[in-house]
């Protein structure tokens, strides 16, 4: 409906507009919603922010022959999670293009079953993009009885492109490092409770 000089009434441009801002805030909560896995599937792909990336295993021809990364192993537990955990191996000289299998232990401290869940960032952060882990146990969520001890294992390979980029060409050593949290449906649990007998923070056995 319009008034005798042919304008929209105020009260129906405001209907109008508050229409159209909450369809906006609609959709950038959809959009907010989407980019979590969507950025997740970027950083895994391209290595972007420190991120491994994730492959197959490489084919023998990628290997370069003679040049090695030293891959260090660094292992925390969030406090929350009464779990020690370690990597049965520190350090690794990793040939260029060749698989290496390095395994870890987790063991639960405390009287009760407890889950946890692993993140990972690799360090110097530039490094991710040619970091490529074939297999990991980082965000599978696991649960130990009281006193249980698992191994778990990464399998992985550092991508020869390395030496192409100048960015990274001149770099000989760097850092994969994992945090175990307390896990609640999948997710990490920054700010859990210990139960009772456990000990938090503790990474040897």
């Amino acid at each position: 409906m319009q008034t005798p000089s042919g304008r929209t009434p105020p009260n129906r441009n405001a209907t109008r507009t508050a229409l159209a801002c909450a369809g906006l805030a609609l959709g950038m909560i959809g959009l907010a919603f989407a980019s979590a896995p969507l950025y997740d599937a970027f950083c895994k792909a391209t290595g972007y922010d420190g991120t491994p990336r994730q492959g197959p295993a490489p084919v023998a021809a990628a290997a370069r022959a003679g040049d090695t990364m030293l891959v260090h192993f660094d292992t925390n537990v969030a406090p929350g999670l009464p779990w020690k955990f370690r990597a049965e191996t520190r350090t690794v000289a990793a040939p260029l293009g060749e698989t290496q299998t390095v395994f870890f232990k987790v063991r639960n401290t405390a009287t009760v079953p407890t889950t946890g869940i692993a993140t990972f960032n690799v360090q110097p952060g530039l490094m991710g993009g040619y970091f490529v882990k074939v297999e990991c146990f980082c965000f599978k969520e696991q649960t130990l009885q009281p006193g249980e001890t698992m191994d778990v294992p990464v399998v992985f390979y550092v991508d020869p492109a390395l030496r192409k980029d100048s960015n990274t060409d001149h770099l000989v050593e760097m850092t994969l490092s994992y945090t175990y949290f307390a896990s609640k449906n999948g997710e990490p649990q920054t700010a859990a409770l210990s139960p009772r007998g456990g000990e938090t923070g503790r990474r040897d056995f």
